[in-house]
Parts: structure tokens; C-alpha cells; sequence
């Protein structure tokens, strides 16, 4: 839901120029981009849109997370994506002229900005930069599902859950050890490396039961960062 005046007490403006995809843009170009602009605030569970509803535009995650999922007719569901802070998402629906193909919902309380088709389209056709810059974040999400293709093709469970812890370390050169926090929920984890919540909770279990890590709840700590890499499964 939009909540009744949200646009007034948010700075618009200010929040798209500091979005990557936004930055190179001038203070008349961002001027015009905001007002063309909705903000909108999600609670957690609640859906933004459905597997095919039109596009009328993309949105950017200005805090909180978005899950990009496939319904099946079995109840269950397939995680395709988790999408972050600063991270935009349907831009290739709107591109295609095509209804979404996945349903989009907040796995926590989430502030969004829906950018509108027409001025998109606009900064297309006359911004050389925003162009580069929405193509290279296009590019990098293609690369991210070719690798994720590749993963579950190739990989075991236990080197995905692996993988996967590996990926949300703090980005510290040199460190030996690391803290983590699960961003998501298990069962959306397990969804995302296409695994059972059962198998992920067996392999975690293994890894502990193994020393390469240590749970508390939500929190993870990986003494030995370079064994838990090398670790033979």
C-alpha cells in the first residue's frame, strides 16, 4: 500500500542521486526523473505485484527486501532473486512490453521507488549514461543467473550452502575469520539454492558438526575462513 503523503516527507531527489544507475545525471535531470517518481512502503509479507501484471515501470529498493519468486501449483515456490538496497528490478518486463513473469514480495519492511515508464524511456533516447549504466546493471544480473544456472547444474548442495555463506561475508581482505547474519529467512535461502529447507538445515548442521562453523540463531561464525573454502565434501 501507499501510504497517504509518503512522496511529501521523502526526499525523492535526493534518494535517486544516490543510486548508482542515477548519479550521473544532473540536478534538472533528476529533477524530472523525481516527478515522474512514487515512493512506496511495503510491510513485511505483503506483494507489489503478481505473476503477470503489466509493467508500467521498474523500481529501486531503497531499504528493507524484495523476493522475486515463481508460484507453483503445488503451493510451493521458487526464489529467483533477492533484491537489496540500491538494487532496481523489472526493467526487462518493462523493456519486453511483457507482464511481470515472477511475483514480487517484501520479506521485510521495505521502502521503494517506482520510476515511471515514459520518463525511462526519455533518458533512454537522450542520456548516453543512464543508458550505459541501466545496460551494465542488466548485463550483471544476466552473469548472476548464468552463474546460478551453473551452480545448481554443477555444484553439490553442500558447495552451494558453502558458496553461499561465502558470498554474504563482509568483503575484508586478509581476514581469517568472519560474523554473519542471514538476510533471509532459511526457507527462503533453501528456495534460492534450490534446496529443501531440510537439506539446507542438514548441511548447516554438518558444517557445524564439522567445526567449519558456529549458529546462533541467525548469527554465523566461520572461524577458519580459508578451511571452510578448501573444505573437502
Amino acid at each position: 500500500m501507499t501510504l497517504p503523503g509518503a512522496d511529501h516527507r521523502i526526499d525523492i531527489p535526493a534518494l535517486l542521486a544516490h543510486l548508482p544507475l542515477f548519479q550521473a545525471l544532473t540536478h534538472d535531470q533528476l529533477a524530472h526523473v523525481a516527478a515522474h517518481t512514487r515512493s512506496r512502503r511495503l510491510p513485511k509479507g505483503e506483494m507489489l505485484f503478481q505473476k503477470g501484471d503489466p509493467a508500467h515501470g521498474f523500481h529501486i529498493v531503497v531499504f528493507g527486501q524484495i523476493k522475486l519468486a515463481f508460484p507453483s501449483s503445488s503451493g510451493n515456490e521458487k526464489v529467483v532473486e533477492i533484491i537489496g538496497a540500491k538494487q532496481s528490478f523489472g526493467e526487462a518486463a518493462l523493456f519486453a512490453q511483457r507482464p511481470y513473469p515472477v511475483f514480487a514480495q517484501a520479506i521485510a519492511d521495505t521502502l521503494l521507488l517506482h520510476v515511471g515508464r515514459d520518463v525511462i524511456f526519455e533518458l533512454l533516447a537522450t542520456d548516453v549514461s543512464f543508458a550505459r549504466n541501466l545496460l551494465a546493471g542488466l548485463a550483471l544480473r544476466m552473469h548472476a543467473l548464468i552463474h546460478d544456472v551453473e551452480s545448481y547444474s554443477l555444484r553439490s548442495s553442500a558447495q552451494r550452502v558453502i558458496g553461499y555463506l561465502l558470498e554474504i561475508c563482509p568483503d575484508e581482505p586478509g581476514a581469517g575469520s568472519a560474523e554473519i547474519t542471514l538476510p533471509t529467512p532459511k526457507q527462503v535461502i533453501a528456495s534460492r539454492l534450490n534446496l529443501t529447507p531440510e537439506t539446507l538445515s542438514r548441511i548447516l548442521h554438518d558444517l557445524a558438526e564439522a567445526r567449519l562453523i558456529r549458529m546462533q540463531g541467525k548469527r554465523i561464525m566461520i572461524d577458519d575462513l580459508r578451511r571452510l573454502r578448501e573444505y573437502d565434501f
